[in-house]
């Protein structure tokens, strides 16, 4: 019985390489300097993914000339969230002017965004009115309030943190206690050991939510049978 050779298939056409449209495409915005990205953020005819785009090469570059643009975003729906990542790496001061004075604008999401970045920068200028945002009517602000000052760190955020936590309920209590420990984490770093070590002990209180004074205690265990620590 003759053997048939098996068939080489045929061979198949390239696939044509697929492309964006024109504008979903990033082009030179990656290469740009400040001015040029400056100028796509108030080009009205430049679309949302081009200022998105360049926001995001603002913040590679951490011009502080961009910050006015940058602001002028923040209250945008779709735009704030990347004129935040612009901002948040801006070491200079008015990045964080901008920031706070966006607290005072604007509500709802766009105002939880703008704690965050807050807490992401630890601007401890922001805290007196942080602070007043853990009362706010809204538990997402209110929480979000809370793990900003917790990240901010300081005994300036321990004492407003731990006062919050005698008249805040529910969720936001969590979040509170939750804040705490991080903040205690900060003190630690800043070599501020014997307040983090109360911060701790208030923590290991049995009226604190579970989950937080669970961390506490397992936080004081690390830090007293630690070989570096203190003697």
């Amino acid at each position: 019985m003759p053997q048939t050779r098996p068939t080489t298939p045929a061979p198949q056409p390239a696939k044509p390489k697929l492309e964006p449209p024109p504008q979903f495409q990033e082009g030179d915005i990656a290469k740009m300097d400040a001015s040029a990205l400056i100028r796509i953020l108030g080009d009205t005819r430049a679309s949302e993914f081009q200022k998105a785009k360049a926001c995001q090469r603002i913040g590679e570059l951490g011009a502080k000339e961009a910050v006015p643009a940058l602001a002028a975003l923040l209250p945008d729906p779709h735009l704030s969230v990347y004129a935040r990542y612009g901002l948040e790496p801006i070491a200079d001061a008015s990045a964080g002017d901008a920031l706070r004075a966006a607290l005072a604008k604007l509500k709802g999401t766009l105002l939880i965004g703008v704690i965050n970045s807050i807490g992401k920068r630890r601007d401890a200028k922001a805290s007196p009115t942080l602070a007043r945002m853990i009362n706010d009517s809204d538990p997402d602000v209110a929480r979000a309030a809370a793990a900003a000052l917790g990240s901010i760190g300081g005994e300036a955020s321990s004492k407003t943190l731990q006062e919050a936590l005698g008249r805040t309920k529910g969720t936001t209590r969590m979040a509170v206690a939750d804040a705490c420990l991080v903040c205690a984490e900060r003190l630690l770093a800043a070599n501020a050991r014997d307040q983090a070590l109360a911060l701790y002990a208030y923590l290991s209180r049995p009226d604190i939510p579970g989950p937080a004074r669970l961390g506490a205690m397992q936080a004081i265990i690390r830090e007293e049978t630690a070989t570096g620590r203190p003697r």
